[in-house]
């Protein structure tokens, strides 16, 4: 008969395990809120518009968005709206007519935007986009967004600018007027050296007052604004200008 191994008792965690698990458990964490914390105070803070002479407001949105309540929208004082239409060669907000006419009939002014995708051709991307907004009637320039996040990271940036370009020679033979939306790594690498003569969109938390030298319209100041008629969180955007600019340039654009 073979012999049984002698009964052992579990060995328990010492309490320094405990201490040294605790300790470690709450460093975490508070690194954990003071990032989040620190994430908020870089992505939201609409206080650096609040009392400026930018009073001219507008959101963009997409399907990720969810249902708008427009209505409401232009209830809280915002102007304009660039809606999602399409992105890369093929792919269609499919919320973009329901967003559009929702918006018209509020009474607000109506743009339409592109994710530009790195890896699809240019001519192609403009074609797509052309197609998706085609029967409608926008207030404000196409806007061709252009974005390394979230974008294939595996293209060269030579091959980026050449399809951008393309893209944007491609709307302009059609004889659209453009926009070029982008950060501030973007402007440096994409809209300085190919479209400097251009209108920009520009996405930037900082001080709309601090950086009037890259010359843009239209500002997106926060990623994390609350708007009644929206759920959850949406971009929020400002107008370069006075109202009677902002009026002044709407009618530039209907000219064109």
């Amino acid at each position: 008969m073979a012999r049984r191994a002698a009964y052992q008792k579990p060995k328990t965690s010492s309490p320094a395990y405990f201490k040294w698990t605790f300790i470690i458990g709450g460093i975490a964490l508070v690194i954990l809120t003071l990032w989040l914390l620190q994430r908020r105070y870089h992505f939201f803070h609409p206080d650096i518009i609040l009392g400026k002479q930018y009073t001219v407001l507008g959101i963009d949105v997409s399907k990720h968005n969810g249902d708008i309540d427009f209505e409401k929208v232009a209830g809280e004082g915002y102007s304009f709206v660039f809606i999602k239409a399409s992105e890369g060669a093929t792919y269609k907000d499919p919320n973009f007519d329901r967003n559009y006419i929702a918006a018209r009939k509020a009474g607000l002014k109506v743009g339409a935007y592109h994710f530009f995708r790195k890896n699809r051709e240019g001519a192609t991307q403009a074609r797509n986009f052309m197609r998706s907004v085609s029967g409608v009637q926008l207030d404000m320039p196409l806007v061709v967004d252009i974005e390394d996040w979230s974008n294939d990271y595996l293209v060269s940036k030579a091959d980026t600018r050449k399809r951008l370009v393309e893209m944007v020679k491609t709307l302009k033979s059609s004889r659209r007027r453009i926009i070029i939306y982008t950060n501030g790594n973007g402007y440096d690498e994409y809209y300085k050296p190919n479209f400097a003569d251009d209108e920009l969109w520009l996405c930037s938390f900082n001080d709309p007052d601090s950086i009037k030298n890259t010359g843009h319209i239209f500002q997106q100041y926060s990623h994390w604004g609350r708007v009644k008629g929206i759920k959850g969180d949406v971009d929020l955007n400002v107008f370069m200008g006075s109202k009677l600019k902002w009026r002044q340039w709407l009618d530039d654009v209907d000219d064109n």
